[in-house]
């Protein structure tokens, strides 16, 4: 089966016929919930075949690998202002914390119809918004003059249910992630750039590379989202996926300047707070590119994409 185009509908028919072909294809498991899906076999094993070529391609980077949970602390959490820039995004874990009487009360709260939920009590957790925020409490303290880079995969959390079946709540981010001084961290977005572009034009996928900003919150966030252009601190690889009139972000790198050192207390050896940077590659965003692309069958892929593959 291939996918038949979209180009020419309204944004949000394209959105809806897209995700009508991907469910009916057996890619995307609907699950009841806009932006939550399960996934058929055909479509883990195209992402897990990226995924083991991103491995491959960034093997020079020679990185530490952590394999980190989509949770983080809520204390760590509040060392860093994504409530103030983000609130729309985030999730909280709440849980029942009380005893028998106010079980049975709640209960009869469900029961009748009633708002239940406010007899939840928050958690220490809060659901990891990009997979790389688990990371920097672990690297609190002095690095050494050669800094850290560290290989991550997790997944990730984003309050925004879409039609659009690229916009997922709940997805799977793979990360390289440069901890050390601005030039080693301007240098490692460089190196990215590359290992993007490179990597996803080895499977096919031939991406514009785009000055962005990320989705910041309410009236002061469109001056922090120019700013952050005028800096140049963050870049899009963008591909038409469910229509050609909006392309969608499948990766991205940012320079997060001293943001993270700062706030957890990341040291470089003369003292000086620790700059970052990293690659981001959405793997269920660029999985589904993939079958936008080539089409549904992947025993009909190009060989040389399905031997990047290894399908």
């Amino acid at each position: 089966m291939t996918c038949s185009s979209t180009s020419s509908l309204p944004l949000t028919e394209a959105y809806q016929a897209f995700l009508d072909q991907v469910t009916e294809a057996g890619l995307l498991i609907s699950l009841g919930v806009r932006g939550v899906y399960g996934y058929g076999g055909t479509f883990d094993a195209v992402l897990q075949g990226f995924d083991r070529l991103v491995t491959k391609r960034a093997s020079g980077f020679k990185a530490d690998v952590m394999r980190l949970p989509g949770l983080l602390s809520r204390e760590h959490y509040l060392k860093t202002s994504h409530m103030e820039n983000f609130p729309d995004l985030m999730g909280s874990v709440h849980s029942f914390m009380g005893r028998d009487r106010e079980h049975i009360a709640m209960l009869a709260k469900r029961e009748n119809g009633e708002d239940w939920t406010q007899d939840l009590k928050p958690s220490e957790l809060m659901l990891s918004p990009a997979c790389c925020y688990p990371l920097y409490p672990t690297a609190t303290g002095t690095l050494t003059s050669e800094g850290r880079i560290v290989d991550l995969l997790s997944q990730v959390f984003r309050h925004e249910p879409s039609i659009d079946p690229c916009r997922l709540q709940f997805f799977r981010q793979r990360e390289f992630v440069r901890i050390g001084t601005a030039e080693q961290a301007l240098e490692h977005r460089r190196r990215c750039l590359e290992l993007g572009r490179d990597t996803l034009a080895e499977v096919g996928l031939e991406v514009d590379i785009v000055l962005a900003n990320d989705p910041f919150f309410g009236r002061g966030g469109r001056v922090m989202a120019a700013s952050q252009k005028d800096q140049d601190l963050k870049h899009e690889f963008t591909f038409a996926v469910a229509t050609a009139e909006k392309p969608t972000a499948i990766a991205s790198t940012n320079c997060h300047l001293d943001y993270f050192g700062k706030a957890f207390d990341i040291k470089l050896p003369n003292g000086e707070p620790a700059h970052s940077a990293c690659i981001g590659f959405g793997l269920e965003r660029i999985t589904l590119a993939l079958f936008k692309h080539h089409g549904f069958d992947p025993d009909r892929w190009p060989a040389d994409v399905k031997n990047a593959l290894e399908l």
